[in-house]
């Protein structure tokens, strides 16, 4: 399945508080629960004024869908073209 990563713009998101952050988390769980497709929320991470997200779904479409119906934005969506790592670097 496709992986995306989700850049939200929320103005103040490094200062939301863990319990503001479980908020919206428990939310996005909820709505993927009920989005009836396979849908998955890797991981995120808060920095100033921008939370990225990494998800995998089947395409930027669903990904709206997900934003949308949490009330979160969705500022670009981006498909992951290759995953890289320090372990690319080394020689077979």
């Amino acid at each position: 399945m496709p992986v995306f990563i989700i850049e939200r713009h929320i103005p103040g998101a490094a200062k939301l508080t863990s319990d503001e952050l479980r908020d919206v988390s428990a939310r996005s769980n909820e709505v993927v629960a009920g989005l009836g497709e396979p849908y998955t929320w890797i991981t995120s991470y808060v920095a100033g004024d921008t939370v990225y997200c990494v998800h995998e779904a089947k395409d930027a479409e669903t990904i709206r869908r997900h934003a949308t119906t949490c009330g979160l934005p969705a500022d670009k969506i981006t498909e992951v073209a290759a995953i890289i790592g320090p372990e690319t670097g080394k020689n077979s």
